[in-house]
């Protein structure tokens, strides 16, 4: 499919952009990848996104769509060739936004925070995030049902909702001497991150760590 009608903007080291850029290889879609200027807000962006001013956003044709999640769930609707990102069981289906607001809204913002606070204040939120990954660990059992993704045998829908921030995991351990993944207290989804970075849809689009610690040096330095 040609690139010319699918815009994406947004920047290489967001985890929410990085939702979106792997729901469109996944479905092998070509697309225009317009980068935004940190600190920035373009002519583009603004128009395309007046509500909320911010990335990513998709640009079908004419029409804008944003959020990271609900851009996914476009993507899978819209280009229904290829894998399907979201489960067809209607059990399952409902279950995966119930967990990808658990991310977003729950264990998101511990993680985010390990990265802005002060020593007191990282005990407390690798705390929070360690416990949060226990929940994780232990959702992705029930879920994934033995497979190799939460989706099962393919990348889906919480796959690219829990695997954007892998990351900047990374960047809390190498920063902050903690393990958010550890093999020993999160088996399962340690052996999974190691699948699902090495999936074809996924190569290439996960940021390198020493690049994105250096982007969230200068991004969470005292000003």
């Amino acid at each position: 499919m040609a690139g010319k009608d699918v815009k994406l903007l947004g920047a290489w080291p967001s985890p929410f952009v990085i939702r979106a850029r792997i729901a469109l290889n996944i479905k092998s879609v070509d697309y225009e990848f317009i980068q935004e200027k940190p600190g920035a807000k373009s002519e583009l962006l603004l128009k395309s996104n007046p509500v909320h001013k911010k990335i990513p956003v998709l640009i079908h044709g004419d029409r804008p769509i944003c959020e990271s999640l609900i851009i996914v769930h476009y993507i899978d609707e819209v280009w229904s060739h290829g894998p399907s990102i979201l489960p067809s069981d209607p059990y399952d289906r409902a279950i995966a936004p119930f967990w990808a607001a658990y991310i977003d809204e729950k264990w998101f913002p511990s993680m985010k925070a390990i990265l802005t606070a002060d020593a007191d204040g990282k005990k407390a939120e690798i705390a929070q995030m360690e416990e949060g990954m226990a929940v994780l660990e232990d959702a992705f059992t029930k879920i994934s049902k033995g497979k190799a993704f939460f989706g099962g045998d393919p990348i889906g829908f919480l796959d690219i909702a829990f695997g954007c921030f892998l990351a900047w995991l990374r960047v809390i351990e190498k920063t902050n001497g903690v393990k958010p993944l550890d093999e020993s207290k999160t088996p399962a989804l340690f052996k999974w991150s190691e699948r699902f970075c090495s999936d074809a849809s996924v190569k290439g689009i996960i940021p390198e760590t020493e690049k994105l610690a250096e982007f969230a040096k200068n991004l969470f330095k005292p000003k």
